[in-house]
């Protein structure tokens, strides 16, 4: 990926820069697309219903809050993740299968590991807001992740159309003195 969130932060105050200490998973550290979105509600159904569609190079944002230290996403959703293309997956929450994921061409994006799954059960809701680290996940935004974190980029704007070099500049003319 040739766009650093951190230069997009700096070119674009509009930008919004989610405040989680993310741990990043898969091969492929740095992804965007646009996002889609599942909250879980005392199951992981909806989860299921949306990584089985095709992912067209989108990103799955899964709203975890209500599993408490559960896992949400783990080595055969990423599996399915990487077979029906979706571009990557932010799960605020923990997962788990780290060293089979972290082997596969995907890019996660969470809160850690921990053993323990989720409960199955009920469905959830799917493409709706959802609010967690201090921003807003909203369907149909463009999401960018690296090493650095995950941003959400205003309505209309992709990383292309973000001029990035002035920022850039300025900063190397600031820090040069």
């Amino acid at each position: 990926m040739e766009y650093k969130t951190t230069d997009l932060c700096d070119a674009c105050d509009e930008a919004q820069a989610c405040e989680l200490p993310f741990v990043g998973f898969g091969r492929k550290r740095a992804f965007a697309g646009t996002i889609r979105t599942a909250r879980y509600s005392q199951g992981l159904n909806v989860l299921r219903e949306l990584i089985n569609q095709q992912g067209h190079d989108q990103v799955l944002v899964i709203d975890g809050a209500e599993a408490g230290w559960r896992a949400l996403f783990g080595d055969i959703m990423a599996g399915i993740a990487v077979r029906n293309g979706w571009a990557g997956v932010v799960v605020n929450g923990p997962i788990r299968d780290r060293i089979e994921i972290d082997a596969m061409d995907v890019g996660v994006k969470a809160l850690g590991t921990v053993p323990r799954r989720a409960n199955i059960g009920s469905r959830g809701e799917l493409d709706v807001p959802v609010h967690f680290g201090g921003i807003t996940f909203t369907p149909g935004a463009r999401l960018v992740a690296d090493e650095d974190g995950v941003i959400v980029l205003p309505p209309g704007l992709n990383e292309s159309s973000i001029k990035v070099q002035d920022a850039i500049a300025a900063t190397a003319k600031y820090v040069a003195g």
